[in-house]
């Protein structure tokens, strides 16, 4: 064989990629280890936050340092409550433990809650979309129900369950349904025909309808009102936790006013602000993973 030949033979079974190809696969891999370009994209979504937080809290300083303030200011609140901020997970007993543990106290609480209300909320939300009697009859049962405050849940669960705990996931359950129901209904409202013609031509029965057309095509409108659900069952623990006791972070922020430990309450809320953002966070992140980043972020 001569050398001409093994050298169309090489270029035969290894053609040569054309050099815009190279390129742009150069440029590529160039792009995923571009540290610069990573610090930079940290920077635009940190520094922005940061400094308008500094400036908060300079003004906060600025506003609250008169003696006759009724606030305390930033290094007030450091100096007082430096335990709580510095040591989140001390636990000397039943309820002196630090504020991490009582968040994830009430987390617990939510998780459950929350649970419950997706799961109903998204049933029940695809009952009402796939049916205009239903939607005629139910809708304006969600739309009155919904506008009740949390707190006004909690004299009649007390006076069925008898019990905090139970009440207080009750009000949970209660306040964050209501947004999956409407979004979930308005979602399956607006599947396209074809996907609907797509399942008669497959003969698919209502439970494969539910998890292969119905469930994927209605997720950017279900994992909208899981959000706006997350951060509402978030609220009513807190709030419901102030009345019911226990060792959650809304009983440590009732007890913290009874104590007059104002530096300890704006700790508290700033742990509370903190982990309502994670919670936002997290169920966006789980919506644009699983509809491909269709949901608002």
């Amino acid at each position: 064989m001569s050398i001409q030949t093994i050298e169309d033979t090489k270029v035969k079974a290894f053609p040569a990629k054309p050099a815009a190809e190279l390129v742009a696969f150069t440029a590529k891999s160039r792009r995923r280890i571009d540290p610069l370009a990573i610090a930079g994209k940290v920077a635009t979504a940190l520094v922005p936050p940061a400094v308008v937080i500094a400036l908060l809290l300079v003004v906060w300083q600025v506003a609250c340092s008169s003696p006759t303030a009724s606030l305390p200011p930033p290094s007030q609140v450091w100096n007082e409550a430096y335990d709580l901020i510095a040591h989140p997970f001390f636990d000397n007993g039943p309820q002196d433990i630090g504020l991490a543990w009582r968040v994830l106290i009430s987390l617990q609480r939510v998780a459950i809650g929350f649970g419950l209300a997706a799961v109903v909320g998204v049933a029940f939300g695809a009952l009402v979309g796939q049916s205009i009697w239903a939607m005629r009859g139910l809708d304006p049962v969600f739309q009155i129900l919904r506008t009740v405050p949390p707190l006004a849940w909690l004299p009649l669960s007390l006076a069925a369950f008898r019990d905090s705990s139970p009440s207080a996931l009750f009000v949970i359950f209660i306040t964050s349904i209501w947004p999956i129901i409407i979004n979930t209904a308005v979602g399956v409202r607006n599947i396209p025909q074809d996907y609907r013609n797509v399942a008669l031509i497959l003969r698919l029965n209502p439970f494969e309808f539910f998890v292969k057309i119905m469930v994927p095509a209605a997720a950017p409108y279900i994992f909208t009102g899981l959000r706006i659900g997350i951060g509402l069952s978030w609220l009513a623990i807190v709030a419901a936790e102030m009345l019911t006791g226990g060792v959650g972070i809304g009983f440590f922020i009732w007890d913290a006013w009874n104590s007059s430990r104002l530096p300890d309450i704006i700790v508290a809320l700033a742990y509370i602000g903190v982990t309502g953002f994670c919670l936002d966070r997290l169920v966006a992140g789980v919506g644009a993973f699983v509809t491909r980043g269709t949901t608002a972020k």
